[in-house]
């Protein structure tokens, strides 16, 4: 089978050669099915698809492109893909139907081929409804289906996909892979970068680049197959369960290890002996057992095992009376107009818990979480944190909290150093209280190197501990996580909540949104918002449990998610007819 892309021998660095993005790598891309591209941050993963977008010129070697070359035929090479980035490229201002005619013009399509253009594309990616609908005021997943559309207007031979699903929910998650294999099923070949390894398991071959190299490449299922035999779940620990995950990483034969739910789960080196309850946890009974890898548990392994990084904080954060619930919303309700995107949100939270938010995108997930943080005021009910309501003293209750938002919101401009100082200064710290709290979350997030660069230039996992450190300075008893960790490889992500997890072990209280199921198991609860009310609120565990059936008999928690999401909006819908 002629290859679709052909890499010999490319490389590409930008400035010092010494440093190259992309080093001596050699891949070839098959014809008629998805070849997943995955890797940590800053691995190459952008720069390669540029590359063979010919959006960039290697420094050496070459890239043929559905028979062109890239250098030489750059111009062919853009007519014969389809090419979404990674950042929403679309005019914001513009409606849905007005970025698609702009494209249509760019691309060269006929004025008397449009119309039937348009069709075919708005009723594949069911945006018929919303042509008139400003793209900037489109949820996530609707975004990225109109960013698809108009790099399909001219069906590609090839077509290069940018981590297309990140701050995509579940349900739009599974649509936009669903609307992939029709193209495949027509013939395009597609390449689908993507943080989300769950999503290489639904590729034909994946291709695993590390700092710009090529560690693996072929079908996911065999490098999955390397871990059988080295992945337990441990049961038992209950509410020490954190603590038990923190103390096997620190064991030389773990090396990755997350939360499940209830469970633990522990990747064992190879060659290792499977861990047992006495070596884990004295004290304990535990009940450990093999479970089947996924292809997750082998890309941490192939990259040497997670990090093992603890958060050196010696201090408490300030704890209040346990009798009163450090975060509580009592009928939250917000209304815009005739719509209500909030509607009765009731719901507590226990000290030391993490509680996650979930839903689809546009449920009114986000506006629950801003009028839980104070950002935005309800048109009824209230909101407490440490039993200050957050509309009648709203300086005393965002001072007994620590906010992260969901775009990196710290001042790009500004260094590391003077991002800590002028956010501790926001905190209300001053003096030697000041000076100490900046020394002491700089020794913690491991961030001395960084001091003097701007925090715009910071890889992502340095942004991530930035804005985590300017949370936490004042040592809040609540944190809110507004999908923190959107976008960020597995590495990032396990070194992130090793923090958070610490940091609960000390009391703190956490309340997270994400549309990462895998990550709300880290959650004690969770609640699933959905069509601007809470339809679900329960342990993960307990969620899948509730849509186990026969054609679901061992339902993981996206599952869940989907089942009981697509539940209510069939209950919706029957009441609405």
């Amino acid at each position: 089978m002629t290859p679709l892309v052909s890499i010999e021998n490319v490389s590409k660095h930008f400035g010092a050669p010494s440093v190259p993005a992309i080093a001596t790598l050699c891949a070839s891309i098959k014809p008629g099915q998805v070849t997943g591209l995955v890797g940590p941050d800053g691995a190459g993963k952008t720069t390669l698809i540029r590359l063979i977008a010919a959006l960039l010129t290697p420094n050496e070697g070459r890239i043929n492109v559905c028979g062109l070359d890239t250098i030489r035929e750059t111009s062919a090479v853009h007519a014969s893909i389809g090419y979404m980035p990674q950042r929403f490229g679309l005019y914001e201002d513009l409606s849905v139907m007005e970025n698609l005619v702009l494209y249509a013009e760019l691309k060269g399509i006929a004025l008397s081929e449009r119309k039937a253009t348009f069709d075919r594309l708005l009723t594949f990616t069911d945006l018929a409804r919303f042509t008139d609908r400003l793209a900037g005021r489109l949820s996530g997943g609707m975004k990225q289906k109109l960013g698809l559309a108009c790099a399909m207007l001219k069906l590609p031979r090839l077509l290069l996909l940018d981590e297309p699903s990140v701050g995509v929910d579940p349900i739009s998650r599974r649509e936009l892979w669903r609307m992939v294999y029709d193209l495949v099923h027509e013939g395009v070949g597609v390449i689908w970068s993507t943080a989300y390894l769950d999503e290489a398991e639904n590729c034909a071959e994946v291709i695993v680049l590390h700092e710009g190299k090529v560690l693996f490449e072929g079908d996911p299922k065999a490098l999955t197959a390397t871990m059988d035999g080295r992945v337990f779940h441990v049961r038992g620990a209950g509410a020490d369960r954190r603590r038990l995950l923190a103390s096997a990483l620190r064991r030389p034969e773990i090396i990755d290890g997350v939360l499940q739910g209830e469970a633990v789960r522990l990747v064992i080196a190879k060659e290792a002996a499977a861990p047992t309850s006495e070596e884990l946890s004295p004290s304990q009974n535990l009940d450990i057992s093999s479970v089947a890898p996924r292809f997750e548990d082998a890309f941490v392994a192939l990259l040497g095992g997670q990090p093992k990084r603890s958060l050196p904080l010696d201090t408490s954060p300030a704890q209040v009376s346990d009798d009163i619930p450090p975060v509580k919303a009592q009928g939250l309700t917000r209304r815009f107009g005739a719509f209500t995107a909030a509607d009765n949100i009731t719901f507590s939270i226990k000290r030391g818990e993490i509680f996650g938010l979930l839903g689809p995108n546009g449920a009114g997930k986000s506006t629950t979480f801003k009028m839980m943080c104070g950002l935005l005021r309800p048109s009824s009910g209230t909101a407490h944190v440490d039993g200050l309501d957050l509309y009648k003293s709203p300086a005393a209750a965002r001072n007994r909290l620590g906010y992260m938002a969901q775009k990196f919101s710290l001042y790009g401009d500004l260094s590391v150093r003077q991002n800590l100082e002028f956010f501790a200064g926001a905190y209300g710290l001053s003096g030697a209280k000041k000076r100490a709290a900046v020394e002491r979350v700089i020794a913690a997030f491991d961030l001395t190197s960084h001091l003097a660069n701007n925090a715009g230039s910071l890889p992502l996992g340095f942004k991530q501990r930035l804005a985590l450190a300017a949370a936490i300075m004042h040592e809040p008893p609540v944190l809110f996580l507004d999908e923190p960790t959107s976008g960020v490889d597995p590495l990032t992500r396990r070194e992130f909540w090793s923090f958070i997890n610490a940091m609960v072990d000390r009391g703190v209280t956490v309340m997270v949104t994400t549309h990462f199921m895998e990550e709300a198991e880290y959650c004690d609860r969770v609640a699933l918002i959905n069509r601007g009310m809470c339809i679900a609120l329960d342990t993960p565990e307990a969620l899948q449990a509730s849509v186990k059936s026969e054609a679901l008999p061992n339902p993981t928690l996206e599952d869940a998610f989907i089942a009981l999401v697509e539940a209510q909006n069939k209950t919706g819908e029957k009441a609405a007819a």
